[in-house]
This record gives C-alpha cells, sequence and structure tokens, in this order.
C-alpha cells in the first residue's frame, strides 16, 4: 500500500493538529490513500477525549509562566505532555486499507516503537491492559489516537531526550501515578531526533506486509 510522509520538524501544535486535519480530508476524499506525519512539538500539554483536569498537577499560572499552552483534543486517552525531545508520529491511515480493528492497530503501533527501541539495543515491553511501551517500570512511548470513518488520526509519541521529561512532573502521564523515560535516559549517551525518524522510517520501509510501497512528500 502506498502512502505519503511528511516530516514537519520542529512545528506548533496547534499548525500540526491543522495540518493532520487537513491531511485526513485528503485521505477522506481520496486524494491520497494514507499518510505520516513526522515532527516535534513546542512544549504543550493534551488532553484526551477521557482526560480529567485533576491530573493536571500544575496550576493555569503556573503552566502561563512556563509559556506550555493546554488543548482539549479528539484523541483518546488521558493528559500528555509534548515537546521538543519526542518524536510524534501521526498516521492518517484509512484502514480499509488495512484492517477495520482499531486494537490491532494500536498493538501494531506498539510494535513499530519496539522494534524502533530495539534497534537501539533497548529491550522494551507493552504492559496488559494498557497502551504504550515500557522500558522495565517505565513510559517511553505513549499512544493516542482518534479514528473518524475508519480513518485514523493522532499516534504515537517516542521520547528521545532526557531534557525534556521534567515537565512530564507536571501532569500525571496518561492520568497515571508513573515514571517517564527516553532513548537517552536508557542509554546514558545523545541520541539525535533524526536517528530516531530515519530507523523508524527504515522499520517501515521495510515492512513488506500492510506498510509496503512508501512514498515521501514535503
Amino acid at each position: 500500500m502506498l502512502f505519503n510522509i511528511f516530516d514537519l520538524g520542529l512545528v506548533n501544535f496547534q499548525k500540526a493538529e491543522q495540518f493532520q486535519k487537513e491531511v485526513f480530508k485528503a485521505v477522506k476524499n481520496n486524494f491520497l490513500k494514507s499518510a505520516l506525519i513526522l515532527c516535534q512539538h513546542y512544549p504543550v500539554i493534551t488532553l484526551g477525549r477521557q482526560a480529567k483536569k485533576l491530573n493536571i498537577k500544575a496550576s493555569g499560572e503556573e503552566l502561563k509562566r512556563r509559556g506550555i499552552p493546554l488543548y482539549e483534543i479528539e484523541r483518546g486517552g488521558d493528559v500528555t505532555y509534548h515537546g521538543p525531545g519526542q518524536l510524534v508520529v501521526y498516521p492518517i491511515f484509512n484502514l480499509d486499507y488495512f484492517k477495520r480493528d482499531i486494537h490491532l492497530f494500536l498493538r501494531r503501533l506498539e510494535e513499530l516503537a519496539m522494534q524502533v527501541l530495539s534497534d537501539f539495543g533497548i529491550f522494551s515491553q507493552s504492559q496488559p491492559g494498557l497502551t504504550g511501551v515500557w522500558v522495565e517500570n517505565k513510559k517511553i512511548a505513549s499512544i493516542g489516537i482518534a479514528i473518524r470513518n475508519w480513518i485514523t488520526y493522532y499516534g504515537l509519541a517516542i521520547n528521545i531526550k532526557r531534557d525534556d521529561l521534567s515537565n512530564f512532573s507536571l501532569i500525571r502521564p496518561c492520568g497515571m501515578d508513573i515514571m517517564m523515560t527516553s532513548l537517552e535516559s536508557v542509554l546514558g549517551e545523545e541520541v539525535s531526533v533524526d536517528s530516531v525518524k530515519e530507523i523508524l522510517i527504515r522499520r517501515l520501509q521495510n515492512d513488506q506486509s500492510s506498510l509496503a510501497g512508501i512514498r515521501r512528500g514535503y
């Protein structure tokens, strides 16, 4: 199956969300079969459909002082943080070309993240009954999607930079009292976002089953 890859680099969350909506319309109207958006965000906190504002530990004044906006969005899940030290992956996939199974799609996203981490020598795993990827008892990748007309949007965030983890203390990530980690924290060395991005794209290119035939678009 053919789908485009759009790399937005470091981008404001609202601009990325608007671009995501435009790509969603293109997929819905069959101008694109499916697409993958890659980006990093300036610091932002987002609340999913099941989110409770009690899971934001910082006051509105504190968030304003830090310059961290807060948005309520359509994805599933609770509260999360995005920052420039993450790779955020938004798959705008028409599941008519895959399989109409949301849980299977979530598992595929988890598997993709685990494959990328394994290429860095990191053993990771999913947790029964939870969504995302963990290294021992710390979460390293978060997943929250929405779906409409069997087209997915929102997606996957992989923590890469260790110096971008402190803002997770402002929230209860995913509504839980958990610790977050990153590739740099686990490896004890610097890891570039571009290197993770390249490995993720290569993993998709080498998937000859449902994720074959990738075409770039900028």
